[in-house]
């Protein structure tokens, strides 16, 4: 990989342009192997993979923790990368959601720890913060027999003590973009941390790695040793990743389980055709009859937080147990939420998409889109949410005539084709008065709690803060 030059470069990790010079990658470096050979391997994700884990080269304390685990087997993603990675290679992953991702990159780097354990052996980047709080808990569960430090640094939360928790040099740092960016912007102490920090891992990679967080990367990048390895995953390919693979050319590992986007075979999608003012009729419906279904717990994913909240005071005037996640909330509230959620005190989550990357809910039986999604990616991520490890599952989307358009993509990209959910209209129909008299009574609600006017302040800031970042023209998904 050519060398990069000693003057200060522009951040060019998503060009792909053959006019223009092929820039130095900032994440990927050489690999230890013959640079001549074929590093793509286009596996097949439902093939078997290795017999256990005793097979990829990992330590003894390692194999008995995932029989603990009751992980039996490494599923293909854990059983093509594992070794690459222990083998000192830089790795891009892509497989399905529920194959396992996770342990497929923590495993090989606690593998590594307890050789050399020492500061802060890795840095772990996702783009929300629930996935960045599950993260931190999968890497404790892992390492549990190495008392394994985890910090985990994310917006919401006190940042004198997350300055603190990282000058005590955990072993790994799990964070979000924005909030160690801040930290290493704001303490001088900070970026000498990450000095000798062996594994930088972008989970997620795909919206790591979008435009919106370009100046967050630039800053994470200068801090961390040259010497690292790199290691992407992600459920779904984007122009960024591929164009990252091109530049990295055979200088490392490419795990790709399928091409484009998939969704599993265990997977069971439904949609219901119905005109947009009926949407709370039928999710009430739905929703009051889960014992009868055997379905234990929900994810009902929205495209606005306005929604996301106005949705969850009309199910909560119905007297369904719901709680919401949006990013209009407090960190203390949505980790509440989250948990109340896990813990089963409640079967019902309303989301928006903070909710649809990498949250693994092993009870969630049932995700319905009353919002569909504008890309087919986010689909992919939110449906994900259920069928995950071989479990079955099932999908709902709402679709109305405006949608139309938006589900026929879904179904040329994913390959499959969803099948009209069963739902008795008349029997819908009855509770109408009631759920429009709990949405007028929500909407009242809501304007009592000022949302709006809240709504409208975070929108400000937000806009104010892509003017100045240059981004208002770039954003893109």
């Amino acid at each position: 990989m050519a060398d990069e030059s000693s003057e200060p470069q522009p951040f060019r990790l998503f060009s792909s342009s053959a006019r223009k010079p092929k820039p130095p990658p900032p994440t990927l470096r050489p690999h230890r192997s013959d640079p001549t050979c074929s590093n793509i391997d286009r596996g097949d994700a439902d093939a078997d993979g290795n017999d256990s884990f005793a097979d990829l080269g990992l330590s003894q304390w390692a194999i008995d923790t995932c029989r603990e685990l009751r992980m039996e087997r490494p599923t293909p993603v854990q059983g093509r990368c594992i070794p690459r990675i222990l083998a000192g290679d830089d790795v891009l992953g892509i497989a399905q959601t529920g194959s396992g991702k996770t342990a497929a990159f923590a495993l090989p780097i606690l593998h590594r720890l307890a050789e050399d354990p020492y500061g802060v052996f890795a840095l772990v980047v996702t783009p929300t913060r629930e996935l960045a709080c599950q993260l931190a808990e999968q890497f404790r569960a892992l390492g549990s027999s190495l008392n394994v430090r985890c910090t985990l640094i994310v917006g919401g939360m006190n940042m004198l003590g997350q300055a603190r928790a990282l000058a005590q040099r955990p072993h790994v740092v799990v964070a979000t973009p924005g909030r160690i960016k801040t930290l290493l912007e704001e303490d001088p102490d900070i970026p000498a941390v990450f000095s000798k920090t062996k594994f930088l891992v972008l989970d997620e990679a795909d919206r790591v790695l979008d435009v919106g967080f370009e100046e967050e990367l630039q800053v994470i990048f200068k801090c961390l040793p040259k010497s690292r390895q790199t290691l992407l995953f992600s459920a779904t390919m984007t122009d960024e990743l591929r164009a990252l693979l091109e530049i990295s050319q055979n200088r490392s590992y490419f795990y790709e389980a399928y091409e484009g986007f998939k969704t599993v075979d265990s997977l069971e999608q439904k949609f219901i055709f119905i005109p947009k003012n009926v949407k709370d009729l039928y999710l009430f419906h739905i929703l009051s009859n889960l014992e009868e279904k055997n379905i234990r717990s929900v994810i009902v994913f929205v495209s606005t937080c306005r929604s996301c909240h106005l949705l969850s005071l009309l199910l909560e005037e119905l007297d369904q147990a719901a709680v919401a996640l949006h990013s209009h909330k407090s960190q203390s509230l949505r980790l509440s939420a989250l948990n109340r959620f896990k813990s089963g005190q409640v079967s019902v989550l309303v989301a928006t998409d903070v909710a649809s990357r990498g949250l693994d809910i092993p009870t969630v039986d049932l995700v319905i889109n009353y919002d569909v999604p504008r890309y087919a990616r986010d689909y992919v991520h939110r449906v994900g949410r259920t069928a995950r490890a071989g479990r079955g599952g099932l999908s709902i989307s709402f679709v109305t005539q405006n949608d139309v358009d938006l589900i026929h993509e879904i179904e040329a990209i994913i390959g499959k084709q969803l099948t009209e959910y069963e739902c008795e209209e008349k029997t819908v129909l009855e509770d109408i008065t009631k759920v429009y008299k709990a949405r007028r009574v929500a909407i009242m609600k809501m304007i009592d709690d000022g949302f709006e006017e809240k709504a409208q302040a975070r929108k400000k800031q937000k806009l104010k803060t892509l003017t100045e970042k240059g981004l208002l023209k770039k954003q893109k998904r």
